[in-house]
């Protein structure tokens, strides 16, 4: 059984060589450090490189209120010679349309050449984002086709992919033709025929091209719906194999209960929920057990599960053995630390010898650190990936807590559970509303607690759903906030900007906001960039050395920021409303009354009426329901912001029927053969291999 433990584990360790970038046909140097700064190091990372959206040829329509944001294609035929007038340097060109919903406004900037190709009474199709202002039906800057070229455009999609300035879409879009092309001999299906007929599954080497340039938007929800398996089904089987070898490695030691978690529940200055003591309970009884406990506990962000953490360290300590906490971010694992620490000197817990390991620490205190924890004069460990650095070892490490799981890889968790000498308790904790029935699929044999109340104390965040024509208000609101000492957060979809989608992005807007606040101090977030930069913004927001942080929703696993009362979100419309929820949560962590902006570039009825959910729901469990009911095959067409998730496509309640076969499809394999020692499995276990490795590589901690 060891050896085959061991041939289990080797499929976590693969070393391979990529195809460089520059081999393909047009990329130099310069052009690779462009790619390199969207986060794509190698043709084999830029055939994964998913557009972020799709620029959809559709046919030809009359517009209304419900379209007001959209881009779409008009036809019609021209009334009139267009005007000119001059507004300083800009040139504004102005004709109008007929339509039967009524007329259409079009403007060009500095485009006069356009004047002799817009003949009065000729037809057109004019394509681009319609608004509607003061009661005006108006495009600006559309492109301008004729009847019949348009009728051969009708139904293409294209690819709109994450850029960075020097880069362009046709650039990226050249490249990934020339990768997908070159792998096209070394690709091949990895999963059992069988599997792919009775799943009714799309091959997944013509997925990867279709996913860049479907032919059809029938193609694409095929090839998406076969990618969304695959990161779904490679992510829960690696688990399930990881658990596997886990059952044979031994047994855990009992954590009997004790006094100290008693009198720490007692002496808090707030009283734990009934839902936080019912959580406690259960772990305070799975840790008691000599079989190893895992289980997940589920809560809004703000519901306090790490005091329960903080509870089972020190239910550890006080048995004589060592926890850990391995957070996503140095700045949370520092933050937990200070919290810990804080416990300890308010309420005498001599039982906890708490120590903090990251990545920045000097050499001469990372040297202290690990000692401590190899000797066992530390026995409550926080830290990030420093924790399961080699050269750093334990005495006696016998629960492990994870925070945010779904932000680690299997290889980092399995790296830190091999740190004990036996199989150490785990827990896992997760602030995003996966509906109970999701989450036992998702995390396979782990017992799921919930807790479902906030503390007492809070005051309830007041939303505000809105189109951009409240800007001048909200920019004014958020003035009157940092005027009061208070911080702001702003997010945005995009990292920079796109003309094929033009949404707010965190470059743009940051230089915005500057100029609209020059007396405040304002900074900017996203997920390309690194992890050191990373901790020094956030560090400073914390210290309020930072007014106003604009961000991509890399800030979900954040901090505790108490001082932070305001948060606008652009493109509202463009996220799910259970990941806005979760975005909602970072204000509002204190006695003060916090505010949450949804700014929505879209003035329909349909999309106001699904983001005033978020006013009426402060549970996140329902409101991710809710989200899964309403969302259409269309909303697939939305973005996905790069580097800021673990899964490039899947989304974990909107893919449920995708999770819930996945899962299915996981527990066959491992029923059938949970080695993969069969011929028939060949394939797969190559495709696990290169799979931890990249998983491994895309994951910034």
């Amino acid at each position: 059984m060891v050896t085959e433990i061991a041939h289990a584990s080797a499929l976590f360790v693969h070393q391979g060589n990529d195809m460089k970038l520059t081999e393909l046909k047009g990329i130099g140097p310069k052009t690779e450090e462009l790619f390199e700064r969207i986060g794509v190091h190698s043709a084999e990372e830029l055939i994964r490189y998913y557009p972020v959206g799709y620029d959809v040829f559709l046919p030809p329509c009359s517009p209304g209120e419900n379209d007001d944001g959209r881009k779409l294609a008009v036809e019609g035929v021209l009334s009139g010679r267009p005007s000119v007038r001059r507004h300083g340097r800009l040139v504004i060109l102005t004709a109008q349309i007929a339509c039967p919903e009524g007329p259409v406004r079009l403007n060009w900037y500095n485009a006069l050449f356009l004047q002799k190709q817009l003949m009065p009474g000729t037809v057109f199709v004019f394509r681009g984002v319609f608004h509607i202002r003061k009661g005006i039906r108006v495009m600006d800057h559309p492109e301008i086709y004729t009847k019949d070229r348009y009728r051969t455009l009708e139904g293409r999609i294209l690819p709109i992919y994450g850029l960075t300035k020097g880069l362009t879409g046709k650039t990226v879009a050249k490249a990934a033709h020339q990768a997908l092309d070159a792998a096209r001999s070394s690709c091949r299906e990895y999963l059992p025929e069988s599997m792919i007929h009775l799943l009714n599954l799309m091959d997944e080497p013509f997925a990867l091209r279709a996913i860049h340039f479907p032919g059809s938007m029938e193609e694409f929800y095929r090839a998406r719906k076969r990618l969304v398996f695959d990161e779904f089904f490679l992510f829960i089987l690696s688990l399930r194999m990881l658990r596997e070898s886990e059952g044979e490695a031994g047994r855990a030691f009992p954590l009997p209960p004790c006094w100290d978690t008693e009198e720490l529940t007692d002496k808090l200055p707030y009283r734990l929920t009934g839902a936080q003591m019912r959580v406690w309970r259960e772990v305070e009884a799975d840790l008691a057990k000599d079989v190893p406990m895992s289980r997940l506990i589920q809560g809004d962000v703000g519901s306090g599960k790490t005091i329960i953490a903080f509870l089972a360290m020190l239910q550890t300590a006080c048995a004589g053995f060592q926890s850990a906490l391995l957070a996503p971010t140095e700045v949370l694992a520092v933050q937990h630390y200070e919290k810990l620490m804080k416990l300890k000197e308010t309420y005498g817990l001599d039982a906890l010898r708490p120590v903090l390991l990251t990545g920045s620490m000097k050499a001469s205190e990372k040297k202290q650190a690990t000692a401590s924890c190899a000797d066992g004069s530390a026995n409550a460990i926080i830290g990030t990936h420093a924790l399961i650095q080699e050269g750093v070892s334990y005495q006696s490490l016998s629960l492990v807590i994870t925070d945010e799981q779904h932000r680690f890889g299997v290889r980092q968790r399995q790296a830190l559970l091999n740190k004990g000498d036996t199989l150490p308790h785990t827990m896992v904790m997760s602030a995003t509303p996966i509906p109970r029935t999701l989450a036992v699929v998702w995390y396979g044999d782990l017992s799921v607690s919930v807790i479902d109340e906030l503390p007492s104390g809070r005051k309830k965040i007041k939303n505000a759903v809105v189109d951009s024509s409240y800007r001048p208000q909200a920019l004014k609101f958020l003035r009157e906030q940092m005027a009061e000492g208070r911080q702001v957060y702003v997010i945005c979809p995009m990292i920079e900007p796109s003309e094929e989608m033009p949404l707010a992005n965190v470059t743009e807007e940051t230089a915005a906001l500057k100029k609209e606040f020059p007396e405040y101090r304002i900074s900017m977030l996203h997920g390309r960039m690194k992890p050191e930069e990373k901790n020094r913004i956030m560090n400073a927001f914390l210290k309020g050395e930072t007014d106003l942080l604009v961000s991509t929703t890399v800030i979900e696993v954040g901090v505790d920021v108490p001082n932070a009362t305001v948060m606008m979100i652009e493109n509202a419309e463009r996220f799910g409303l259970a990941q806005l929820h979760q975005l909602r949560g970072r204000v509002g962590r204190n006695s003060l009354q916090s505010y949450c902006i949804f700014m929505s570039g879209r003035k329909s009825e349909e999309v106001m009426d699904r983001l005033r959910i978020l006013g009426k729901s402060n549970d996140g469990f329902e409101i991710a329901e809710k989200d899964l009911a309403l969302r259409g095959p269309g909303d697939l067409l939305g973005i996905r912001q790069s580097g800021d998730a673990m899964f490039r496509l899947a989304d974990v309640t909107r893919d449920a029927e995708e999770l819930k076969a996945a899962g299915e499809a996981a527990a066959a394999v491992m029923a059938d053969d949970p080695l993969l020692l069969s011929e028939e499995y060949g394939a797969l276990r190559e495709e696990l291999q290169i799979y931890h490795r990249s998983n491994e590589r895309n994951i910034t901690l």
